[in-house]
C-alpha cells in the first residue's frame, strides 16, 4: 500500500536533541519561575496552573508550589500537558526576540521540502506542544518552514508511547494506518505505531539504538527510501 503521508518525531529525528536540552530547557527554567508570576492572571496561564495542581492533587497549591512542581519536571524530563504548553509560551518570547533559532538537520530539511513538492501530507508529533512545534519550525535555521506541514500533534491525542495516539493521529488525517509512514529515534514509539498499524521507521543518527524489534532503519532522511516502504 502506497504512503500518502509521513508523521515525524522531532526531537532526535528532525531536530538535535542537545538543542532541545541544551538551549530549550535551559531557556525555560531560567524565564519561567518569573515568567509564571507575571502572567499568572493571564486566563491561558492561569489554566495550566490549575491544570498543575491538577497534576499533583493539590488544589490549594500556591504559586510557589506550581513554579517548584514546573521546575522539577523540566529537570525529572517529564512529558506532561502543561509543562509543554508553558514551555511554549516561554519558547514563544524567545524565539520573536532571536534569542535562538529553531535547529533542524540539514537531510530532514531538504527531504520535507522534497516530499511536500511530491505532495505526501507532512505530519508532526511531539511531547513538545503543537505552539512549541510551530515556533521551531516557524523560526527554524531555514526559515518558516510551517507551510510544509498539514497538521501537528501532541499528547493532547495521546500518549506517545501508547497505541491510541496514533489511531487518533490517523483519525484525524482521513487515512488508513498502513498509508501512513512514522519516523522517531525512540523504539516505544515506533512499537505503538506499528502496532496502530502504520509504517515504521528509526532514524538512528549515532547507530547505537537497539533495533531488535526489526523497523526500517535510516541514520538520516537522505538514506530514507520511501519505495522500500511500500
Amino acid at each position: 500500500m502506497k504512503i500518502k503521508a509521513i508523521v515525524t518525531d522531532i526531537e532526535g529525528t528532525t531536530s538535535s536533541i542537545d538543542f532541545v536540552h541544551q538551549v530549550l530547557f535551559p531557556y525555560s527554567s531560567k524565564a519561567l519561575p518569573e515568567y509564571v508570576r507575571q502572567h499568572s492572571q493571564q486566563e491561558e496561564i492561569a489554566v495550566i496552573i490549575e491544570r498543575v495542581k491538577q497534576e499533583i492533587d493539590r488544589l490549594d497549591a500556591d504559586l510557589e508550589l506550581v513554579i517548584a512542581t514546573l521546575l522539577s519536571w523540566i529537570k525529572e524530563d517529564k512529558k506532561i500537558t502543561p509543562l509543554k504548553t508553558l514551555q511554549g509560551f516561554i519558547w514563544e518570547y524567545g524565539f520573536k526576540n532571536n534569542h535562538f533559532q529553531g535547529h533542524l538537520y540539514e537531510d530532514a530539511y531538504l527531504n520535507l521540502v522534497q516530499w511536500y513538492k511530491l505532495g505526501i501530507r507532512l505530519y508532526v508529533f511531539s511531547s513538545g506542544s503543537v505552539k512549541a512545534q510551530k515556533l521551531l519550525f516557524g523560526y527554524s535555521l531555514y526559515g518558516n518552514l510551517t507551510y510544509l506541514f498539514e497538521g501537528y500533534f501532541d499528547t493532547n491525542v495521546g500518549n506517545k508511547k501508547e497505541v491510541t495516539a496514533y489511531h487518533n493521529i490517523a483519525r484525524s488525517s482521513a487515512l488508513p494506518s498502513p498509508e501512513i509512514l512514522f519516523l522517531s529515534d525512540v523504539i516505544a514509539e515506533l512499537d505503538a505505531a506499528r502496532r496502530a498499524g502504520y509504517r515504521t521507521l528509526l532514524l538512528d543518527r549515532n547507530k547505537n539504538i537497539d533495533n531488535s524489534n526489526g523497523h526500517d532503519v535510516a541514520t538520516n532522511f537522505d538514506d530514507i527510501q520511501l519505495r522500500d516502504c511500500l
